[in-house]
């Protein structure tokens, strides 16, 4: 069990804060001076921190991980590769087909792709390739959904501090400082499942829209998900007006079916993002689609641009390979989807015991837990619930050996290795912490 005493972990971030910004590789990592974790192993579903303390994850790396850490199925192919391929070449090799084989029997919605290094470029590569292909230049996005870390993509709908009885939209705020204000220019915001205000901005600037970008289960807001309707509306509009669908499946891809949401929905976009549970942990990416939309891709005035030193490399590519394999030929997606039923199931009781009103969102590899009367429909109605206490909640599983992101809009990932988890284990810690939360209060 943690405890508060965490003296390596204060040791190293005080070495941290003289080598980098906060004190972290990455902005995220920084919880505070108290809260930031320091990771010194990781194995199937648990990870242990600097001081020795075990934690069960249901963070998993922002989603990467799917069968567990350091699958010894994956990490073999990788090292295999490594002392028989090398890493990387600046060449082509067998592999590069080989993945991309294995996506398109998994996904019917690929018929050609290309590989990334992460979410971020391979979102970028899609939008690129989506307005190299129709001349066009504005892309629509939706309300709460998160599509990588450049200046386009990082205008987002302030929901946190948008007044939602002022009968106004939320203000669309930069993500941060140094993003120009030029990078909006032509970018288009609309909130999930309103059919109104996709219509209204195909009216006003459908002639100029190269494409739609959809996370249809959005992996940082909390799970919450097109309907069925709507996205049948996206993809009949797109057709008839001449823009793409693009579906970014850097969450959901390998990770709530074998096809993505894709499968989910009976529906097929004309390109899609893939990243995280496609190697399981290792960094590769991909972006992939219609093989005339992603034919534009090229050299010349007319070719759309696409490359990168370390895109394909056999270290990222031997693992995609390892774990779509064991995807696609094993029960791994029914062990995670049943785990993660039952983890719902119980929290649901601890929840019902305490008199918290709450709904479940998303798929049970990756579901969004809500504090209300409401499955919400979009951004805007995340703001109706309870998010204060489901932090005080979060953060106390923490402090008991749950981790997890501390935040509702995260959902709670779910790998093949949580099956050995104690169902009443994690019962008996998350009604410890409601009871301290509401006590709190």
């Amino acid at each position: 069990m943690p405890t508060a005493l965490k003296p390596n972990t204060a040791a190293l971030l005080r070495q941290s804060h003289s080598n980098m910004p906060m004190g972290v590789a990455d902005s995220y990592r920084y919880w505070g001076e108290d809260n930031t974790v320091f990771v010194k192993s990781s194995e199937g579903c648990t990870i242990t921190d600097a001081d020795d303390q075990r934690y069960v994850d249901f963070r998993l790396a922002y989603g990467p991980i799917i069968l567990g850490y350091r699958d010894k199925r994956v990490d073999e192919q990788v090292i295999a590769a490594i002392t028989e391929r090398g890493t990387m070449s600046g060449f082509s090799t067998d592999l590069d087909s080989e993945v991309v084989e294995l996506v398109k029997l998994m996904c019917p919605n690929i018929e050609k792709m290309r590989f990334a290094n992460s979410g971020t470029e391979a979102v970028l590569g899609a939008v690129r390739t989506a307005r190299g292909f129709t001349g066009r230049n504005k892309i629509v996005v939706v309300e709460g959904g998160f599509h990588g870390l450049y200046d386009e993509m990082m205008w987002k709908s302030d929901v946190d501090n948008w007044d939602a009885t002022s009968g106004q939209a939320p203000e669309v705020a930069s993500f941060g400082a140094g993003i120009p204000e030029a990078s909006r220019e032509h970018l288009e915001t609309v909130p999930l499942n309103s059919f109104e205000a996709i219509d209204e901005v195909f009216t006003r600037v459908g002639d100029d829209i190269a494409a739609i970008v959809i996370e249809p289960i959005m992996g940082n807001c909390g799970s919450i998900s097109a309907t069925p309707e709507y996205m049948l509306k996206l993809r009949e509009l797109c057709t008839e007006r001449g823009a793409l669908l693009i579906m970014d499946e850097v969450k959901t891809g390998f990770r709530v079916a074998a096809g993505g949401a894709q499968e989910l929905y009976g529906m097929h976009a004309d390109l899609t993002t893939y990243a995280k549970a496609m190697g399981n942990g290792y960094p590769v990416a991909a972006f992939g689609g219609r093989a005339e939309v992603m034919d534009v891709i090229g050299f010349g005035k007319r070719g759309v641009t696409h490359g990168g030193t370390y895109t394909a490399n056999m270290i990222a590519l031997s693992a995609a390979k390892a774990t779509l394999t064991l995807l696609n030929e094993t029960n791994a997606y029914t062990t995670i989807n049943r785990t993660g039923a039952a983890f719902q199931q119980a929290l649901s009781r601890v929840f019902t015991k305490h008199g918290i009103t709450h709904r479940f969102a998303g798929p049970d590899s990756m579901f969004g837990i809500h504090f209300g009367d409401i499955v919400p429909s979009n951004y805007r109605d995340w703001k109706q619930t309870d998010s204060a206490l489901y932090t005080e909640f979060a953060m106390n599983l923490i402090k008991h050996g749950v981790m997890l992101e501390p935040d509702s809009r995260e959902p709670w990932f779910i790998c093949e290795a949580h099956k050995d988890v104690d169902i009443d284990w994690l019962e008996g810690v998350a009604d410890r912490s409601m009871a301290e939360a509401l006590a709190a209060r």
